[in-house]
């Protein structure tokens, strides 16, 4: 009974910080696109609530995922690591193919560049979501013998709507512009549904494991390297092909996360 109730105040208050931040920012004009007090919050009420209900409600804090559990793991933090340039790799490597990516400005010194350049803050960035999303809501699911695939519905679907605020308010349309042409609410939906599919893999990775810090160098990877890819212009897909080979939100992105996540699964059932 307490571990829903606190799971339950943790959805809410995860729901709602991100639309008190959007409430902060509008008492507080003239700040940078990007990094606003109320993006602030949003990012790092949902850590603070976890920390509350651990410290204060109950939870306790052995199921963190804080331990590094690198014996016998190690080849997971590897393929955790590789499998964001991979598939980035086979995806680009289709678009050649296809013709549905131009390459004119790409330059790989400086893709490299980019990466490094914000790599050790997304890292940073990164902890606050994973203690979140896999050291807490997942965990504590768990917890609740919860059915795999209600399991990364419910965890996906949460952290998803999660980012509703930032979709809808916070992130500059040009940016949205640069990976899908559509409006914010399809944006959204598309996001969302994105991040359902990807829980299977962090999901997956973490279960293997038992700790957020394959999937902390996961994300980080992701944001270092998809990023700077779509929105510094080093790859430009043709107009009409977006919906197919968009590195973040593309079908055929999103189809080879789900192979990824399925056979990760696959693989968990047989090892642990």
């Amino acid at each position: 009974m307490k571990a829903k109730r606190n799971i339950i105040i943790f959805v809410v208050v995860a729901l709602l910080c991100g639309w008190f931040g959007v409430v902060i920012d509008r008492f507080i004009p003239e700040q940078p696109d990007g990094n606003t007090l109320g993006m602030g919050l949003w990012l790092v009420i949902p850590l603070l609530a976890t920390i509350f209900l651990r410290a204060f409600a109950g939870d306790g804090w052995r199921d963190m995922g804080l331990a590094l559990n690198v014996k016998g793991n190690m080849k997971w933090y590897i393929v955790a690591i590789l499998i964001y340039p991979v598939t980035t790799f086979l995806l680009l490597l289709f678009g050649y193919v296809t013709g549905w990516i131009d390459f004119s400005n790409f330059n790989m010194q400086a893709v490299i560049s980019a990466f490094a350049s914000v790599f050790l803050i997304q890292f940073i960035k990164n902890i606050f979501e994973e203690s979140v999303w896999r050291g807490y809501l997942t965990s504590k699911l768990l917890q609740l013998k919860m059915n795999d695939w209600w399991l990364y519905i419910t965890v996906g679907g949460v952290w998803g709507a999660w980012h509703l605020p930032y979709f809808l308010i916070f992130l500059p349309a040009s940016d949205i512009a640069t990976v899908l042409p559509v409006n914010r609410l399809a944006f959204a939906i598309i996001g969302i549904l994105t991040m359902i599919v990807w829980t299977i893999m962090y999901t997956e990775i973490y279960l293997i494991t038992r700790s957020i810090w394959p999937l902390v160098l996961m994300h980080a990877t992701e944001d270092a390297l998809i990023n700077p890819l779509m929105l510094d212009g080093y790859i430009q897909i043709v107009q009409g092909k977006e919906f197919f080979v968009s590195p973040t939100a593309g079908i055929v992105t999103t189809l080879l996360y789900l192979v990824i996540g399925l056979v990760l699964r696959t693989i968990r059932k047989r090892v642990v």
